[in-house]
């Protein structure tokens, strides 16, 4: 049995993503404001303040790479960052006005993004594409 790297599904989910995310920046309103600090942004939308563990449950991204897109949207403003006054371990994060102004800005370029992105795909192929990444991805199981 032969095995060919570039028909595996790894390789092809990371060209495939890799793809969206040129395609997201080739769309981008605000310079410099990747796919994921604007998936960072939308789970702080809404109107509940989160902590770095809640952050990585809601984006899927990991600890250490949230840490660094915390950092970065900070600097920004977009983003501002409090103690817990539950806990004054823990780090409270909540979206800024200005994080909103950019959230709202860049909303209609990621929606053109993931139209872009399918844009091969006729809509019953886009429909199961969908499908088929919630499912392999383990979202809306149960």
């Amino acid at each position: 049995m032969d095995y060919v790297f570039t028909e595996q599904v790894g390789y092809l989910l990371r060209r495939a993503y890799q793809r969206h995310l040129a395609i997201f920046q080739s769309n981008a309103a605000i310079e410099n404001l990747t796919a994921v600090q604007f998936s960072t942004l939308c789970a702080l939308d809404d109107g509940v303040s989160r902590s770095q563990a809640e952050l990585v449950k809601a984006t899927g991204v990991d600890q250490a790479t949230i840490r660094g897109i915390v950092e970065r949207l900070k600097a920004r403003g977009l983003i501002a960052l409090s103690k817990d006054p539950d806990d004054g371990r823990k780090v409270i994060i909540t979206i800024t006005k200005e994080g909103r102004d950019a959230l709202r800005s860049m909303t209609p370029c990621a929606i053109k993004a993931s139209e872009d992105t399918l844009g091969p795909l006729n809509p019953a192929e886009r429909l199961a594409l969908l499908h088929t990444l919630r499912k392999i991805a383990d979202i809306g199981q149960g």
